[in-house]
């Protein structure tokens, strides 16, 4: 059967429904909406079976979704309209929401339903229930959207807001008045309610030492208190503003006035403006340590997984301290619930002065990272990836004894979408130790995302761990304890160790890195600019001119 996968971008819910298709041996191709000509174009050279959107901006034009059967994945409950649903989910405290899966026609989500799914509202980010609970709904309700597509006695539901099952309903798009923030008035949840509906964008409009920001990233702070509306206090990346009841730390901010207007660290838009307010480090850490039973645990949440150099050295003294201690012999690299890693920061490269120099900072503080996990002779590391993962974030793991991994995340193990980028994390050390020179090849010249079955297939990842957030720490606590009371643990970590002797007195890790960066310093400093050109598309979210041939499969074809 063949399914054109239709989307604005390839976005985490199209990469997974890419992966899980393939995985059941659906003919997959995808094409990105840019225009009624383009879609076209593509409808007519793959001829696909039935067409599903995934995420679009736009309506599907009517010569498309009258010859084609059109199924769009609306991140709503049976009746929901409109393109803030999500939105108006978390403003409206919604205790259950889901997802429609309806057939397009000529009113947008008003279409037949083929399927629904429904799921318990947590209060989170629109991003983390769209990466996490929408994503998980989507590609049950699509499996079964396609079954029933499939199904010779199947009839779709009409929309009938007269059914009092119903309980969805057209909203308009939300804007900046309903998020506003009222300081004297909002306690810390309706503000964070707010933020959280309006994050990753467009962020919430609001003004701070007389400069109109959008704010990102807030996180409740339980101790601090000050006149509402004030900023009080201020940490390595965040701002404390507070409340009526307490206080918000808000850790990344956005001003559209300036020439660098995207999402940057508080600290970093409010250098000046700050400098005299005390340094706090609670309510908002990225990184933190704790220990059980004979384990390490070392968790770093940083925004969309990115890791800028400060990070990268930050996270790298946390590693060197937790291997200082004697009352533990696993460390495990807990990464957050949100992302495990994406490598460097785009968006701090792309501020710099100089983005080639900042670039050569945060790869080699990167380097320096993965450098301390592969050396590390006290202990057995473990990885654990609880969130999505990618480019240097991937290698950054595999440096790592075990990689445990939960079932459901998507891994993207390459960097040459972003112009072509040749990577470094001491990729070419890792990857040949876990799989074959074949793999290899395929991994970094890809460009296409890996499930965790494919991940487990060719040596990304060593276990996969099934559930939620909650059960996969469970899980990992548990496996991870039961390697450090191993009667054999002396004997793993003795081989652990003579087995790095032997790769290095093969080959010093030195040689890896200086070949990995000699490429590397062609990207930054060479006279090919792709990669430039590249970061400065993904940061400002320049739309794409057309869909890659390594997902468009029938342009390939064509």
């Amino acid at each position: 059967m063949r399914i054109l996968l239709l989307t604005h971008a390839f976005n985490s819910l199209a990469q997974r429904l890419f992966i899980e298709l393939e995985q059941r041996k659906f003919d997959i191709s995808v094409e990105f909406d840019i225009n009624d000509k383009v879609t076209q174009q593509a409808v007519d050279l793959f001829n696909p079976d039935l067409v599903i959107a995934p995420f679009l901006k736009r309506k599907i034009s009517d010569n498309i979704w009258k010859k084609y059967t059109c199924l769009i994945v609306h991140p709503g409950i049976i009746g929901d309209r409109g393109p803030s649903s999500l939105d108006w989910a978390i403003l409206n405290k919604e205790k259950i929401w889901g997802v429609t899966v309806l057939q397009a026609n000529e009113e947008m989500d008003a279409g037949d339903i083929y399927a629904s799914c429904e799921f318990n509202m947590r209060l989170a980010t629109k991003s983390s229930l769209y990466r996490n609970e929408i994503t998980g709904s989507a590609l049950t309700a699509v499996l079964e959207a396609i079954n029933n597509y499939q199904s010779k006695s199947f009839k779709a539901q009409k929309l009938n807001y007269k059914n009092t099952s119903v309980k969805g309903k057209l909203r308009p798009l939300a804007q900046q008045k309903d998020r506003k923030v009222n300081w004297q008035e909002d306690d810390s949840e309706t503000i964070l309610r707010k933020i959280y509906s309006a994050d990753g964008m467009p962020g919430v409009l609001d003004n701070l030492f007389g400069r109109e920001l959008f704010l990102y990233d807030a996180h409740k702070e339980l101790t601090l208190k000050g006149k509402p509306g004030d900023v009080i206090a201020r940490n390595n990346t965040a701002i404390c503003i507070a409340t009526i009841d307490a206080a918000v730390w808000i850790g990344h901010l956005r001003d559209k006035n300036i020439e660098h207007n995207f999402k940057l660290p508080s600290t970093y838009l409010l250098t000046e403006e700050i400098k005299n307010l005390p340094y706090v480090d609670n309510g908002y850490r990225d990184i933190s340590y704790k220990e059980e039973s004979g384990v390490g645990y070392l968790y770093f949440s940083f925004y969309n997984g990115a890791m800028d150099t400060d990070k990268c050295k930050r996270l790298q003294q946390h590693l060197i301290k937790a291997k200082q201690q004697k009352s533990t012999k696993v460390i495990v690299l807990m990464g957050g619930s949100e992302y495990w890693s994406n490598g460097m920061n785009l968006n701090i490269i792309e501020a710099a002065k100089s983005p080639a120099d900042e670039s050569w900072n945060n790869i080699n503080a990167m380097n320096d990272l993965v450098l301390e996990i592969i050396n590390t002779n006290s202990h057995i590391v473990i990885s654990a990836l609880m969130g999505n993962t990618g480019a240097g974030g991937v290698f950054l793991a595999r440096a790592a004894d075990e990689v445990w991994a939960k079932s459901s995340i998507v891994l993207n193990p390459h960097y040459k979408d972003m112009g072509n980028l040749y990577g470094s994390e001491y990729w070419s050390y890792l990857l040949p130790k876990h799989t074959s020179d074949k793999d290899v090849k395929q991994i970094m010249g890809s460009r296409l995302p890996a499930g965790i079955k494919k991940a487990l297939y060719i040596g990304l990842v060593d276990e996969s761990i099934d559930g939620d957030n909650i059960s996969f720490i469970k899980t990992v606590k548990r496996k991870a304890e039961k390697i450090s009371n191993s009667s054999s643990y002396d004997i793993l970590l003795k081989q652990k160790n003579k087995q790095r002797e032997k790769d290095e007195n093969n080959k010093p890790l030195q040689q890896y890195r200086n070949e990995e960066l000699s490429h590397m310093k062609r990207n930054f400093y060479g006279f090919d600019t792709s990669y430039h050109i590249a970061r400065y598309n993904f940061v400002f979210k320049v739309k794409k001119s057309r869909t890659p041939v390594t997902i468009a499969r029938h342009r390939k074809q064509s």
